[in-house]
This record gives structure tokens, sequence and C-alpha cells, in this order.
């Protein structure tokens, strides 16, 4: 986790949570997995566990830390509705997320179901941004379940984005992030489908980023997409202490 994130659209991270399980084609070439592996058996490293599923309740207290406001992406080693993370432990992480309300919240899942299902137990201030990934046609539906939830701000990670997506229902999304794979096996990424989703928000009104092209030098690529970046936020009322680091 760091105060400071190399992430395009957030400021920081917080992983009160670490390691996950592949569930569908998105998470072949996991970064976080690649990452954590590589201290597998390292003593009294983070990633001693390499990337198994573990919690970190001291942990949780971190965001109460960074006195400025920061938008913090939640758990990007792991994801908080995987199924070994007690309900408990979900509703510790959001009792967080609202009593420290000067920063804004990324969360993002690939567990849709799951997320669906816990969502009318869970406190939803206005500070918390819901998220699901969606790597290609075959996984839409979790957009169904993120529909059904209460938060604030509802997007999509569209990475990596793995096939065409030619038809999304973007009713009540209020963002949409797009970016090709990165790493040594990343799968390649077609600028015709980049742009049927940038053409699919802009007919709907949601604010389109593009993250990445990815590949295996992804600052080479760079993230030009038509002769410029696009870097559009979704509407919030941002207090005026928000200061990206």
């Amino acid at each position: 986790m760091s105060s400071n994130s190399s992430i395009e659209w957030t400021d920081a991270t917080w992983n009160p949570i670490t390691g996950c399980t592949k569930i569908s084609p998105g998470c072949a070439n996991c970064y976080a997995e690649t990452f954590a592996e590589r201290f597998r058996g390292v003593p009294n490293h983070p990633y001693e566990q390499g990337f198994d599923l573990k919690l970190w309740p001291n942990r949780l207290a971190l965001p109460q830390t960074w006195k400025k406001s920061k938008r913090i992406f939640v758990n990007s080693m792991s994801d908080l509705f995987h199924k070994d993370v007690p309900e408990e432990y979900i509703f510790k992480v959001f009792q967080v997320m609202n009593e420290v309300d000067r920063h804004q919240y990324q969360v993002l899942t690939k567990r849709a179901e799951r997320l669906a299902e816990l969502s009318d137990r869970l406190t939803w201030g206005k500070n918390i941004w819901m998220g699901v990934s969606v790597e290609n046609a075959d996984h839409t539906s979790r957009i169904d379940c993120l529909r059904r939830t209460n938060a604030a701000v509802k997007f999509l990670s569209v990475e990596p984005l793995l096939g065409p997506i030619p038809s999304m229902n973007l009713n009540g999304i209020d963002w949409v992030i797009v970016g090709g794979e990165s790493g040594h096996r990343a799968r390649p990424v077609c600028e015709e489908w980049i742009i049927e989703i940038r053409d699919q928000c802009q007919a709907a009104g949601v604010p389109f980023f593009f993250k990445q092209w990815g590949g295996r030098n992804k600052k080479k690529a760079g993230r030009i997409l038509q002769g410029r970046t696009w870097d559009d936020m979704p509407a919030t009322n941002v207090s005026p202490e928000h200061c990206p680091t």
C-alpha cells in the first residue's frame, strides 16, 4: 500500500486484505499475483505468504493517518468481496470508509454477485465509489449487479480489455476506465474495441478514462488515443481539501 500511487486514476492504495484467486480471463496475468509471488517465503516480508489471501486488521486504521483528502484505491492487491473474506471484515472496511469520510474510496471487484448480495446490508457513504471489472462481453452481467447497489458513484474498469464489447448498458453508470493489459505476457488490445467503448460512453454521457495501451513496455506505449489523452472523471462534490499527491 502507498500514500502515493502510480495508478493514473487514484492518489493512494490501501490494502487491508492481500491475496486473491483467479475467477475469469482477466485474472490470467494478474499483476498483483506476479508481484506478491516474488516474495513468497521471504521471512517477515508483507508477502511472505505470496498471493495467498490474508487479512490485515492492523491496516484498518491507515486512512485515519492521512490528513489530506485523497482518492484511495481499496485493495489494489486483493478483492474485498472474495468468498473467503468474512462478512464481518467487509463491514469493518466499510465502517472505516464511512467514518474517515474526508477521503474518496474506490472499491473494485470481480465478485459482483457477492457485492449485490451484501449491498443492502452495507452503508454507502457518498464518498464510496463502487466498481466492477468487465474484461470482455461475457462478463457484462457484473454491471447489472453493480446497478443494484446504492453506491453514490458506480464505475467500470474495462481492463484488461480482452475483446470487443459492442453493447453495454451504461444506465446508472457514472464512469468508465479502459486499458490494455501490460506485462511480458500481455494479450493484445485493438484500437477499435477502445473507440467503440468510448463512443458508447459519449452517447450515454458517461465520463471516459483511457488508462493505457499496455503491452510489454506500457510507459513507451503510452496512453494517447486518437491524438489526445482521455482523463474524464465522474462528477462528484469533491472537497476543496482534496489534494492529489
